[in-house]
């Protein structure tokens, strides 16, 4: 039903608002080109750095980072474009319909998201 009248469920929605607080902050992240001198894989995602304390893994830096790592590549390409970014993500959003983080994370083997990659 959220599909058909282009509504976000609350996680797809808390999603979108924090990627939305990522992208418009996004001199307060560090990439991972920044950390590393060789060229890795993963250099355009953004550094995530290793803390145990799960307080901090929960809040809003830390996910925020999280979750904008997991972006398809497409959407990530155009975070210096904060209304494209917002179009191409909630465009994606409403495509996966994501009820759940887990779901987020899971998008990868969803063959329905595969066509839009």
């Amino acid at each position: 039903m959220f599909k058909k009248l282009n509504i976000l469920p609350l996680h797809s929605q808390y999603i979108l608002s924090l990627l939305l607080f990522v992208v418009k902050n996004i001199e307060e992240f560090i990439s991972n080109s920044e950390v590393h001198s060789s060229n890795i894989r993963h250099r355009s995602d953004l550094y995530a750095p290793s803390i145990k304390l799960t307080k901090y893994q929960k809040a809003v830096y830390y996910s925020g980072i999280k979750i904008f790592n997991h972006l398809p590549q497409n959407i990530k390409n155009v975070s210096w474009n904060v209304k494209k970014f917002k179009l191409g993500l909630k465009r994606f959003l409403l495509m996966g319909s994501f009820y759940t983080l887990d779901e987020y994370f899971d998008w990868i083997s969803r063959s329905d998201l595969d066509s839009f990659i």
